[in-house]
């Protein structure tokens, strides 16, 4: 998995690692803090919800044109700076008037005008590492490597907010309302861990930052080289065309993807029950998914070791993990442990880092045998399974009415399952999109067309909002069936289009 990898990439990993961490940490909670500190409804907070999404993933697109200009290097350093002071205002408890609104709405403009420098351009950078002729044949595992790094830090987020809310509660003696202000300021320290990797390891990625390359020379040499042949053109056209149809995919799968921050989020709160006892509850404990993560990839390791000693370090890690969970079985038996609302979310993140090894394993034997899907038929096969996610929800809601008793709640493992059946189209979908915009777009649009892909995913993350106003107007299973249908749509339309988006692989 790891090998004949650029070094650069687990330097671009491990930065967004940490900023990821501190995003997710503020998402996790963010809609809950909305409606606490404020007393804002289902919809109103939903809004602001996919609004700041939809900047977070919009804003990219001018930081790649600037990216363009002045260099990928720079607009990542700037991008860390201006996220860390709308973090650090984030942060700042001050109460639910106008005022708290007003800097709220500063913080979040601040925070995606510093993701749009940052996210893309890394991604960039990321992507060019393997134009060497040596890495081109990795460039999707590459891509999966750096995604999975990305909920390696997502992963420990939900447990991160909700124990730095519990602890400034219970130790600093903080309101509900101000204890959320703790977890958003977890985001300011792993912003600073972030720059540190980014800085201290930059000489692994320097060749592939153009920063320094922006001198009047390079300018002109890509004036020359923009005026191009007819064919080289046409071949443009064709690329762009390509990529505009992925792009218009895209946009219903993050619609569907991010309802984990808002309705499933909801339907957690008001449907699942509020604690579990015995084993099950080995689920909402993170270091025992963390545990499961390690024996997976020991067990890789283990398979595919090329000496004794890598081999007895594997089973040696196998045999550890495996104790410390037998540990807690039995320590578990019979007592309750409390499920809340954000804890859900670590689900997916850990289900990526779980089960990125096992995808790369099984599109390499693919490959292997000639027979692995296009990167555009990835994305279709994407969409379908994220339908499925949904018509798995459609069954959890059948009979459930938004005044239930809390004897009717429902078990908490239809959403551990739709979390699961999620991260199996994500895989599906998002690295290899990534993977296929870097590899497809024409060079002198690299950053802006990086920029549009989270372009596509703001307009996608604008719509989460409507299943939230759907909320308490109709039926649940209602709710769950407009997503199938605009996922099968989806896929329906990938498929209609693939002969040209494969002409361009």
């Amino acid at each position: 998995m790891f090998e004949n990898q650029p070094k650069g990439l687990f330097a671009l990993a491990l930065a967004n690692t940490g900023e990821r961490f501190g995003y997710y940490t503020m998402l996790a909670i963010f809609v809950l803090f909305l409606q606490a500190n404020f007393g804002w409804g289902e919809g109103l907070a939903g809004t602001v919800y996919a609004s700041f999404l939809m900047l977070v993933y919009f804003l990219p697109i001018a930081g790649g044109a600037v990216a363009d200009r002045i260099g990928f290097g720079k607009c990542v350093t700037f991008g860390i700076l201006i996220m860390f002071l709308g973090y650090l205002l984030l942060a700042i408890p001050a109460g639910s008037g106008a005022i708290a609104v007003t800097m709220m709405v500063a913080a979040l403009v601040m925070i995606s005008v510093g993701t749009s420098l940052f996210k893309g351009n890394l991604q960039v950078m990321v992507g060019n590492l393997y134009d060497d002729p040596k890495y081109a044949s990795q460039r999707d595992n590459g891509f999966s490597i750096f995604y999975m790094a990305i909920n390696i830090g997502a992963m420990f987020a939900p447990t991160a907010a909700l124990k730095l809310i519990a602890w400034a509660k219970v130790v600093l003696g903080a309101s509900e309302q101000t204890a959320y202000h703790y977890a958003f300021g977890v985001a300011c320290i792993s912003l600073i861990a972030s720059i540190a990797i980014y800085y201290g390891f930059r000489w692994t990625f320097a060749h592939v930052d153009n920063s320094a390359k922006k001198d009047s020379k390079g300018a002109a040499a890509v004036e020359v080289k923009r005026e191009g042949t007819p064919e080289e053109k046409a071949d443009t056209k064709s690329r762009l065309i390509a990529l505009y149809l992925v792009f218009a995919v895209v946009i219903f799968f993050w619609m569907a993807f991010h309802q984990n921050g808002l309705t499933l989020t909801y339907f957690a709160r008001d449907f699942v029950v509020k604690s579990v006892e015995g084993t099950q509850g080995m689920l909402f404990d993170i270091t025992n998914l963390v545990a499961c993560i390690f024996i997976i990839y020991s067990l890789f390791a283990l398979i595919q070791g090329k000496t004794s000693k890598s081999k007895l370090i594997s089973f040696i890690i196998i045999v550890l993990a495996a104790a410390y969970l037998a540990h807690n079985y039995n320590a578990i038996q019979g007592v309750q442990t409390a499920i809340e609302a954000p804890i859900f979310q670590q689900f997916n993140p850990s289900f990526v880092v779980f089960l990125t090894p096992v995808s790369m394993g099984l599109f390499g034997w693919l490959a292997s045998k000639g027979k692995e899907p296009s990167a555009p038929r990835k994305i279709g096969y994407g969409m379908l399974v994220a339908g499925a996610a949904y018509v798995l929800m459609i069954f959890a809601s059948i009979g459930l009415s938004y005044t239930l008793t809390d004897e009717q709640r429902v078990s908490p493992n239809w959403l551990v399952l739709t979390y699961l059946i999620l991260t199996f189209a994500e895989l599906l979908l998002s690295p290899m999109g990534i993977s296929f915009v870097s590899k497809v777009a024409p060079e002198k649009y690299k950053g802006v067309m990086m920029g549009c892909w989270f372009g596509a995913t703001a307009i996608g993350n604008f719509l989460v909002q409507i299943p939230a106003y759907l909320w308490k107007a109709v039926p649940l299973t209602v709710v769950w069936g407009v997503l199938v249908g605009l996922c099968l749509a989806s896929f329906i339309f990938i498929f209609a289009v693939m002969k040209k988006l494969e002409k361009v692989c």
